[in-house]
């Protein structure tokens, strides 16, 4: 795994709401003459998903109707330290719908939003769909198991107001997504029955949601891992600490963001390593080709599964 981010990494995203700002003004002309066209009378619903994940499941939903771009697509970089281009500027300016994730994860989308304004764009966050405050510690709301239901809800009736006559034919394609979760949900209420309390040590809470419906113990404080997702260098007692729970076998597994490559992440994978405690890569970013947002977080939970089971790493799915 390429080392993708070193420290300092910053959640404030000042700079790249200063890079926003720039771009917009030389792009939102040209952008908004785009969607006041695409809008007058399109077939095909022109649509944005900040992250890969949210874009996957509003194609999925919206199907022939609608054209899906990603923001956040590439799970070789930080999403965390993301710079939008003018051509990123451009796509959210001419978007008829947007989803996004919110907690100030993808706050470049807002910056963008705010300076391309249009009364008749529909914008979905995931956030306040959930009825998250803005003060919510763990921003990958993805990993949630009643995320993605909710936002599918939402997308199926924003989309119904843009394109009303294709109605019958977004709620059949909720269906069908709804459907196609249950193998995943599943697969989380047996390891929960199984395996209740696992103890596990992670680098940031990118898959706790999900390791906390699979019943799963997190034994990393969670200041450790806030420190690691901000970019900041954790206490030397906490990264002792951390350490401790592979050598002293305390833990059954390593949860471990493959996105986000330091010295001191690089480090802790090989303690894991060399005390024989499984390492399970986690990703922020769908991995992509090859996965759907389905079964995407099907071969997480199976990973981690295998894990405990087999004692098996799955470092890169």
């Amino acid at each position: 795994m390429p080392t993708s981010a070193l420290r300092p990494r910053s959640r404030s995203f000042a700079a790249a709401g200063l890079v926003v700002s720039l771009v917009v003004a030389g792009t939102l002309t040209m952008a908004l003459s785009g969607s006041a066209s695409a809008g007058a009378g399109a077939r095909v619903i022109v649509a944005v998903g900040a992250e890969n994940e949210y874009a996957d499941v509003l194609s999925q939903i919206g199907g022939k109707y609608v054209s899906v771009t990603s923001i956040l697509n590439n799970p070789n970089t930080d999403p965390h330290t993301f710079e939008a281009s003018a051509s990123v500027a451009e796509e959210i300016a001419r978007a008829q719908l947007i989803v996004q994730n919110g907690v100030g994860y993808d706050s470049f989308m807002d910056n963008i939003e705010t300076a391309s304004p249009n009364p008749r764009r529909k914008v979905i966050v995931a956030q306040e769909v959930l009825g998250l405050s803005t003060t919510t510690r763990n921003p990958h709301l993805w990993y949630k198991p009643t995320t993605m239901p909710a936002v599918a809800k939402v997308m199926v009736k924003d989309l119904d107001q843009l394109a009303p006559r294709h109605s019958a034919y977004f709620e059949a394609n909720l269906k069908a997504f709804d459907e196609s979760l249950d193998p995943w949900l599943a697969s989380i209420e047996a390891f929960k029955s199984k395996y209740p309390r696992t103890p596990v040590a992670v680098t940031e809470p990118v898959a706790d949601y999900l390791l906390q419906a699979m019943g799963a113990n997190i034994l990393t404080p969670f200041v450790f891992q806030a420190d690691i997702m901000n970019g900041v260098d954790p206490a030397p007692e906490d990264i002792t600490l951390e350490d401790g729970y592979f050598t002293k076998h305390d833990v059954k597994l390593f949860c471990y963001n493959q996105q986000v490559v330091d010295s001191l992440t690089a480090s802790l994978r090989q303690v894991a390593k060399r005390s024989r405690v499984p390492v399970v890569g986690v990703y922020e970013t769908m991995p992509t080709p090859g996965f759907n947002y389905q079964t995407w977080m099907l071969a997480e939970t199976k990973a981690i599964e295998s894990a405990v089971v087999s004692h098996r790493s799955t470092q890169k799915l």
